[in-house]
């Protein structure tokens, strides 16, 4: 049983250009769409999505490094990360099925928070939730 390793520090393009640098550390640099400028490619990949069932008992899907959930009320639920973020300035995204208002919030780095609210600007449990987030791992 043997092992192969590549080792290139950059993925060019027949034309000579370079469209992905990989440095020392091992992150990749992306050419951006359209111009010479990169982004780095760690940065821009979610960190954890979850699609659940937020009726009733909760019921995940699918997802990726998440724990687990917690209701916590009517509408409110906790995403329990499996691998931490390194700090709490990291982005939240939601969606619920029929509500107009999903709000999130940091509770940690190994923990966020989704409330999801109706055209009234009541609580209300989401029978089709997703939540994202993007960000620094720990």
């Amino acid at each position: 049983n043997t092992m192969s390793n590549l080792l290139v520090q950059n993925i060019k393009h027949t034309n000579n250009t370079t469209s992905m640098a990989i440095d020392t550390s091992g992150q990749v640099s992306v050419r951006g769409e359209g111009s010479a400028t990169t982004t780095n490619l760690q940065q821009g990949l979610a960190k954890c999505w979850c699609f659940f069932n937020g009726t009733g008992t909760i019921a995940i899907s699918d997802s990726f490094n998440v724990a687990s959930l917690t209701d916590d009320g009517t509408g409110d639920y906790d995403t329990n990360l499996t691998n931490g973020m390194g700090n709490t300035n990291y982005a939240i995204d939601a969606l619920g099925s029929s509500f107009h208002t999903v709000d999130g919030s940091h509770e940690g780095a190994t923990t966020f928070n989704v409330e999801t609210f109706n055209s009234s600007h009541s609580a209300g449990d989401s029978s089709r939730m997703n939540t994202f987030i993007f960000g620094d791992l720990a």
